[in-house]
């Protein structure tokens, strides 16, 4: 569809233009708004077959941490600080890393199914749940070890004992990731998001019925409100493979392939740059956690923090949903040749998230005293938070835009050059400003946070939009070609 538009209309209108020399420039304006107005529509429309569903399937699946967190909050002040720590810090760097490394199949299946490949989008998808699998078994020490590891990040006592605990609870969430995320790239460059967003719907439902309970009726605490978290994400994972190995995917899953064994190195490769580059975009805020356990009156500044890093976690998903559509939109049609097509769909996905992320952000700054009232009662926690709203509307602004270039890099395949760029921006500017701004200037918490915005977040967009308006789409489209034919 997108090569008829993009491709062939604009020669008719040049011969009709041409056949037609009596027509007035007003006249031929307008045919070119109409034609632009078309292409934008048509494209919309294949970008939010991917966007819609994913938003939904991703709220609602940030929604269980948002839940889990907020009655682990009404448990005590104590209890909140260490699910935030357990979920944003220890969970938060293995999401991310296992998510970017699922990402390499946005790129493979992506633009394999461009190219009409389908058999080779289930080679892939096993191919993955190896590698995930086997570096879920890697990344084990850390919730042996979380205890030491954040009293050595200089966690209070008490905090890093029960977040601890909380870790060793999501073990089984950990594993979940590896089947379920591959699951997820695998139906959505299919654009089956339905199937996912139901899946997500069926389990948040389920996890409230869980949360409500461990905490109320069964009286567990904190280490029931995590097992409850982890059951939750094992019914996303039954639901999707059973769709999947059930005959919801006839073309595309032909059964378990003994040549999901080949291959492992290129595709681990590939994986390991996808899990690298979204997981420095990932665990850079969760530093900023961990630099604010350092804090006085550390309680309170984590607390607050964790609440405005959970909002802008729940937004967040909007731009991902964007980051997931754009992978597969440019995915596809470079995958069918389609460099004029792949850098329309940019141009929409950005503007469409921008739009999106502007209005966030004067919706937190309109209700910056009230956002916190779902985790929390507490007036100081209250009050820090409002005075972190400002930071809070320009961050989501700002993340309206870098997670579709990331997508745009995910879905032409440059992941590794991102990597190197996410490591300078973030650690090498980002991370020192943000030290600065407190220990020298002593700004707290929000010197750490605006240092580490200003110097890392606003750099690494500014690259990646002056690498993608440089990009030769043409030649991205021949690389792709090439790529799936091999």
């Amino acid at each position: 569809m997108s090569n008829r538009i993009s491709g062939n209309e604009e020669p008719i209108t040049a011969s009709l233009l041409q056949d037609h020399t009596s027509l007035d420039t007003p006249i031929r304006n307008h045919i070119k708004e109409d034609t632009l107005c078309q292409r934008v529509w048509v494209e919309t429309k294949k970008l939010w077959r991917v966007v819609g569903p994913a938003i939904f399937s991703r709220i609602v699946s940030y929604s269980m941490f948002v839940i889990t967190q907020a009655f682990a909050g009404h448990l005590g002040d104590l209890e909140l600080a260490a699910m935030s720590i357990a979920s944003n810090v220890v969970i938060g760097f293995d999401f991310g890393l296992l998510l970017g490394m699922a990402s390499a199949l946005e790129t493979l299946c992506g633009q394999a199914y461009g190219a009409k490949e389908y058999r080779m989008l289930g080679v892939y998808l096993q191919r993955s749940w190896i590698v995930l699998f086997l570096c879920c078994l890697f990344l084990l020490p850390i919730f042996f070890f979380a205890t030491p590891i954040l009293k050595l990040l200089g966690q209070p006592a008490d905090v890093a004992e029960l977040s601890g605990v909380v870790a060793m609870c999501f073990i089984p969430l950990h594993f979940s990731f590896a089947i379920q995320f591959p699951l997820q790239r695998f139906l959505q460059c299919q654009l089956k998001n339905s199937v996912i967003a139901w899946v997500n719907f069926g389990a948040l439902l389920v996890h409230i019925l869980l949360n409500w309970l461990v905490v109320y009726k069964l009286q567990l605490g904190v280490v029931g409100t995590a097992i409850s978290l982890s059951l939750s994400y094992w019914f996303i994972v039954f639901g999707l493979f059973l769709y999947t190995v059930c005959g919801g995917c006839p073309l595309t899953w032909t059964g378990f392939s003994g040549q999901a064994f080949s291959g492992l190195w290129e595709f681990l490769k590939l994986s390991a740059s996808s899990g690298v580059m979204l997981c420095l975009e990932n665990w850079y805020y969760r530093v900023l956690i961990v630099m604010t356990g350092n804090l006085n009156n550390v309680k309170i500044a984590v607390d607050a923090l964790s609440v405005c890093m959970s909002i802008n976690g729940w937004e967040m998903m909007i731009p991902l949903a964007f980051f997931a559509g754009t992978g597969v939109r440019v995915a596809n049609e470079l995958g069918a040749g389609n460099g004029k097509g792949a850098k329309f769909a940019t141009i929409v996905s950005v503007t469409q998230s921008l739009v999106i992320g502007l209005i966030f952000s004067v919706l937190i700054m309109f209700f910056h005293q009230e956002i916190a009232l779902i985790f929390t009662t507490s007036k100081i926690v209250l009050e820090a938070v409002s005075k972190l709203s400002l930071l809070l509307a320009f961050t989501i602004l700002l993340n309206s835009v870098q997670p579709i270039l990331s997508g745009v890099a995910v879905g032409s395949g440059w992941q590794s050059y991102v990597a190197y760029i996410n490591l300078g921006c973030y650690y090498l500017v980002g991370v020192p400003l943000g030290f600065l701004m407190e220990w020298v200037f002593h700004l707290g918490v929000m010197g750490i946070w605006a240092g580490m915005i200003f110097g890392g977040t606003l750099v690494q967009t500014a690259i990646l939009a002056i690498i993608t308006m440089r990009c030769d789409w043409e030649k991205e489209a021949a690389k792709a070609t090439m790529h799936v034919r091999r």
